[in-house]
């Protein structure tokens, strides 16, 4: 390797180092803030913390080393032109593309590093981090209830409040429980000003103690009709204090933190497991929409109705098909497709809901499949636009160079989320919501590049306002004369 080569990784690579474990540390440090709520409290041990924070690094640093990559370019290629090297090789006759040759090959390795920790690190570190997580959510359930919204996550009930205080946070304020245990809906209503959860270590239950409240529930029997259940009685009560179980066994697993039993996320898989799961998906997706078509097909007759059009012959028919029967056969044909509809209609809406959420899957498996290649590629595609970026600005440091960074790493990560909501939408395909942000990136890569090459601005100012100024000169050239 020549000297030249060394000189130009060195000055890339010490920026690399320390921006890309200052972003790593970020983002970890982001996650952490999100789930703390999760975890603090809770009894765990701090190995299984630090586990926890392994698995999230291992997860975030596909995510930061696009940005590392990015950010050390546009700083080691702007030290270079505010130190004059630059120029310097230019008059020793070194051109751009001789200067950034190694860089380019490092980050070809770069990318490759990052398609492997997609492909094979990033789906382990998903599945034990998201495992981990769980299992530790579900060891006090109580601390996972939040103030404001409806917490689902405690067996047959959905429980709401205000705020959450005390030493233990475990003294609430205007408290809504909807009791859902009996499979026939919120049929009972608990309200009270204030509340207080009782979670020993080791139990299957759960105590609340409310005070000053409401109680209200409607009695209601299964296989009646809407209009008997009408009638049914109903039962309401004020209390001073008011107190229940709720069993937590099916959730609360005291056992080992390290198990998995979610394993079918899209996010879990390798390249390879998702190219054998989506053809299964699909697979299933057509079948069921295939199903949904023939039955409803078969509900409205469609098949026997065009038989029976298709035989009449216009030139003996009135043009209003109706008008060729009498009153009662109208009427009773009316009444006939009137049924049919509402039952089409109703048979759609029953299963729209279905098969939207079948093929909502399908777009998560299909837009990661696609996404995990795109993605890889960033480090190469930011990197064409941060070197030359940084040549052109002939700005090193922090200052200016991590302004650029953040502005073009937010612009891809934000066109790259974007196409991907879109794909799991089905506005797009998949396919070009995963690529989006790179179609948005590489011709402004290629600008950059050329701009840089040719040692121009990123702008070229003259070629706009020179025109405009030799119009005026022209024009008060022509009145003075």
């Amino acid at each position: 390797m020549k000297i030249l080569d060394k000189y130009i990784l060195k000055t890339f690579l010490v920026p690399f180092v320390a921006t890309f474990l200052i972003v790593l540390f970020v983002l970890v440090m982001q996650v952490l803030w999100q789930t703390f709520d999760n975890i603090a409290g809770k009894g765990i041990s701090f190995p299984f913390i630090l586990k926890f924070l392994y698995y999230t690094t291992l997860i975030i640093t596909p995510q930061a080393l696009p940005i590392g990559v990015l950010l050390s370019s546009i700083m080691a290629l702007g030290n270079l032109g505010e130190n004059y090297e630059f120029a310097a090789a230019k008059s020793a006759g070194i051109s751009l593309q001789r200067l950034v040759r190694p860089l380019v090959y490092l980050t070809i390795f770069f990318s490759g590093i990052n398609f492997l920790f997609l492909n094979n690190v990033y789906p382990y570190a998903v599945l034990k981090q998201k495992n981990l997580y769980l299992n530790i959510k579900k060891k006090k359930p109580a601390m996972a209830l939040v103030p404001g919204s409806f917490n689902s996550d405690l067996p047959g009930y959905q429980i709401k409040f205000t705020e959450k205080y005390g030493e233990e946070e475990n003294l609430l304020k205007n408290v809504l429980i909807y009791d859902l245990s009996g499979f026939k809906g919120n049929l009972k209503v608990i309200t009270a000003k204030r509340g207080k959860i009782i979670s020993e270590e080791g139990s299957r239950y759960i105590t609340f103690i409310l005070n000053d409240g409401n109680y209200y529930e409607e009695h209601l029997k299964r296989g009646t009709t809407a209009a008997k259940n009408k009638n049914m009685p109903a039962s309401s009560a004020i209390f001073d204090e008011y107190e229940f179980n709720i069993d937590i066994s099916s959730i609360s697993d005291e056992g080992d933190l390290n198990k998995t039993d979610h394993t079918k996320n899209h996010m879990m898989l390798s390249l390879n497991q998702l190219g054998d799961t989506i053809p299964h998906l699909k697979s299933n997706y057509d079948e069921v929409l295939s199903l949904k078509a023939k039955n409803l097909y078969t509900s409205v007759t469609a098949k026997d109705l065009y038989k029976y059009q298709d035989s009449l012959k216009p030139k003996d028919l009135d043009p209003n098909i109706l008008e060729n029967f009498k009153l009662e056969d109208k009427v009773n044909i009316l009444n006939s497709a009137v049924t049919k509809a509402s039952r089409a209609y109703s048979s759609i809406n029953n299963n729209k809901t279905k098969i939207k959420l079948q093929r909502k899957t399908l777009n998560y498996f299909d837009t990661e499949y696609y996404n995990r290649i795109a993605f890889s590629l960033s480090c190469l595609i930011l990197f064409f636009i941060g070197a030359p970026l940084g040549s052109i600005i002939r700005k090193g440091g922090f200052g200016l160079p991590m302004i650029l960074a953040i502005a073009i790493y937010v612009t891809y990560f934000f066109s790259n989320t974007f196409g991907k909501n879109l794909a799991e939408e089905s506005s797009i395909t998949s396919f070009l919501g995963s690529w989006i942000a790179a179609i948005i990136m590489v011709p402004l890569a290629i600008l950059l590049t050329r701009r840089a090459t040719k040692d121009k601005g990123i702008f070229n100012l003259d070629a706009i306002t020179q025109p405009i100024i030799n119009f005026f000169k022209k024009t008060f050239s022509k009145k003075e004369a």
